[in-house]
């Protein structure tokens, strides 16, 4: 499955190991005075993505603006995205102050993983129908990067972070190559929301790394036969995989952020 991202990290970071002001506190050294709403955004998101604030952790407008360095306009607008594109929830009627870090869950993995494969799959379908020598250079540099992942998750000690990073690339590739300009902005939308998840999957599942690997080899096959109708179908069969695995894993280790 997918992988992944330059912030990684080599090993899953524990749920509720920083608080929210710790957090904030590790990201203010290099935050500039008044910083746009979209860094601002774009910090906060990656906080949360990579677990340094945990599910279910409060995010204060006020505690965040003077962490940061920043006015409270910004930190607003921000906050105002990461809750439209669900990264922060609050409960009806709540104030911004009453805001917390999106749980994890089984019924968000699988909406939002079924809905990547979705947009992934029309990827793939549109690069299967691209010109011989392009599929044959695009299935080529796509192998390599699924070696990269396959090699990565039989080494030890295993590298999360560089796991990421080839199955984000080698699924990225396949979007960029297909899609249309109107595509890539839905997936640049939609993708980042999933990566919470997947690297969970990355961290906790690398004893399935033979079945990922498998079925990356099946998007690739059917992309270079130029078959489009297969190639879509692995890539969401894929995805719907990976929903299945990691929602395996929240049952067993309890959906966080909801205690």
């Amino acid at each position: 499955m997918p992988a992944r991202r330059p912030t990684a990290t080599s090993r899953p970071v524990k749920s509720g190991a920083r608080g929210p002001r710790a957090a904030a506190d590790s990201a203010a050294a290099d935050a500039p005075h008044g910083s746009r709403p979209e860094q601002v955004y774009l910090r906060l998101r990656d906080l949360i993505v990579q677990g340094l604030l945990a599910p279910g952790s409060r995010v204060v407008e006020t505690e965040v603006a003077t962490r940061l360095g920043v006015s409270r306009t910004p930190v607003r607008e921000a906050l105002q995205r990461l809750q439209q594109e669900g990264f922060v929830v609050g409960a009806p009627g709540a104030q911004q102050a009453r805001l917390t870090v999106a749980p994890l869950t089984r019924a968000d993995v699988h909406e939002l993983l079924n809905i990547v494969g979705e947009l992934e799959g029309l990827g793939a379908r549109w690069a299967a129908g691209m010109p011989i020598p392009e599929r044959r250079a695009l299935t080529k540099e796509l192998k390599a990067l699924n070696a990269e992942f396959h090699k990565t998750g039989r080494t030890a000690p295993i590298d999360h972070g560089r796991m990421y990073e080839a199955d984000e690339r080698l699924h990225r590739q396949i979007v960029v190559a297909g899609a249309g300009p109107r595509l890539i902005a839905l997936h640049d939308s939609v993708k980042p929301q999933a990566e919470r998840y997947i690297r969970m999957y990355i961290s906790m599942l690398t004893s399935d790394i033979r079945a990922s690997v498998a079925e990356h080899d099946a998007m690739i096959d059917a992309i270079d036969a130029g078959l489009a109708d297969e190639a879509q179908l692995a890539v969401q069969t894929n995805w719907r995989h990976a929903a299945e695995r990691i929602a395996r894993v929240i049952e067993v280790a309890g959906e966080r952020g909801s205690w």
